[in-house]
C-alpha cells in the first residue's frame, strides 16, 4: 500500500505555492518537508510545483515530470537553488542483474533526471537525487 499524506507547514510564508496542498508520498518526503519548514537557512521551498517535460523511454511520448522539491537557501552569503528528487538508493543505480521491471524504472528515472538536469542548467539550479543515505545520515 502506498503512503500518502498531507503536510501542513508551521512556517507557511516559506512555502512557494499553496501550503494547504502539500502531498507527501513517503515518510522520507515527509521528513524532508519538516526539515525545510523548520530550518532557518531555507528561505523558500516547494513540493511538486515545477513541471518538466521529458521523453518517456517506453512509449517515446512527452510526459510531465514533477520533481519532489525546489528549495532556496543561503550558504556562505550566497543564494542557492536546488531541485531535489527523493528516491530509494536501489532505484538510483542500475544493477547488473536487474529485472526487466527494475530496468524500466531506471530508464524512466534516467530520462526524468536528464530533463531535470537540462532544466537546472538553464535556470542556474543544482539537481540532486537524495536517497535514504543523504536524508538520514547527513540530516
Amino acid at each position: 500500500m502506498a503512503y500518502k499524506t498531507k503536510f501542513i507547514p508551521k512556517n507557511k510564508e516559506k512555502y512557494a505555492g499553496d501550503p494547504t496542498s502539500i502531498i507527501c508520498r513517503s515518510l522520507w518526503e515527509r521528513s524532508v518537508c519538516k526539515f525545510f519548514d523548520e530550518n532557518a537557512s531555507i528561505k523558500k521551498w516547494a513540493s511538486e510545483e515545477i513541471v518538466i517535460p521529458y521523453v518517456h523511454p517506453v512509449d517515446n511520448k512527452i510526459h510531465n515530470y514533477f520533481p519532489d522539491f525546489l528549495v532556496e537557501f543561503e550558504s556562505n552569503g550566497k543564494t542557492n537553488f536546488w531541485l531535489i528528487e527523493i528516491k530509494p538508493k536501489k532505484q538510483v543505480n542500475l544493477k547488473e542483474n536487474a529485472s526487466k521491471k527494475e530496468r524500466i524504472t531506471w530508464a524512466i528515472n534516467s530520462a526524468k533526471w536528464k530533463a531535470a538536469q537540462s532544466y537546472c542548467n538553464k535556470n542556474n539550479f543544482e539537481f540532486k537525487v537524495l536517497t535514504e543515505k543523504e536524508i538520514f545520515t547527513n540530516g
